[in-house]
């Protein structure tokens, strides 16, 4: 028996930031250790906010934050399941280097925030999660930089893309989030 081809890559629209997170924690429920989930969007998409979700359903330990200025941040399980590792590969240039911070990906869930093109001989399977901010005025950058909010709460799209095996066997994804899903 053959497995099923990849779900296609499913389009949500998620309303806002109380909505990403909870999108989050719902998909820290598909999650196992050995997965790897790439996020990529424009600086304050919700990548760290669907992050935190997903901590807060994995149950881990520690406040998730951007793990910009340590490139790698490991929340342990406080309930003993797969430690959540968050990466930000903003600053790194290659697969080599994300190698290089010797993380544990058999053993842990792995989210690599800016990771997209990063993962040739890292792993054979990931969610690629890319999310969208709306376009137009709302990307406006004020004339006082210092007032630009770049975690507005106005609606996204994500858009994820299973990758490899892992995930030829996965059910399809929803097509909706927030009050109408």
């Amino acid at each position: 028996m053959q497995p099923r081809a990849n779900p296609t890559p499913a389009r949500l629209s998620i309303p806002d930031a109380e909505a990403m997170y909870e999108f989050g924690r719902d998909l820290a429920g598909r999650l196992r250790a050995g997965d790897l989930v790439v996020l990529t969007g424009p600086l304050g998409a919700g990548k760290t906010t669907l992050t935190r979700g997903l901590g807060a359903g994995l149950r881990v330990r520690g406040a998730v934050t951007s793990p910009t200025f340590v490139l790698a941040r490991t929340h342990p399980s406080t309930i003993e399941g797969p430690p959540l590792v968050h990466v930000d590969a903003y600053r790194l240039s290659s697969a080599v280097e994300l190698d290089d911070l010797d993380i544990d990906f058999a053993g842990s869930i792995v989210v690599v925030e800016w990771g997209r093109g990063m993962l040739d001989g890292i792993t054979d399977s990931w969610l690629d999660i890319e999310i969208e901010r709306p376009l137009g005025a709302s990307e406006a950058v004020p004339a006082d930089a210092a007032d630009l909010d770049l975690d507005l709460d106005e609606p996204r799209t994500v858009t994820i893309t299973p990758v490899g095996p892992r995930w030829a066997a996965e059910g399809e994804w929803p097509r909706a989030a927030g009050p109408s899903a």
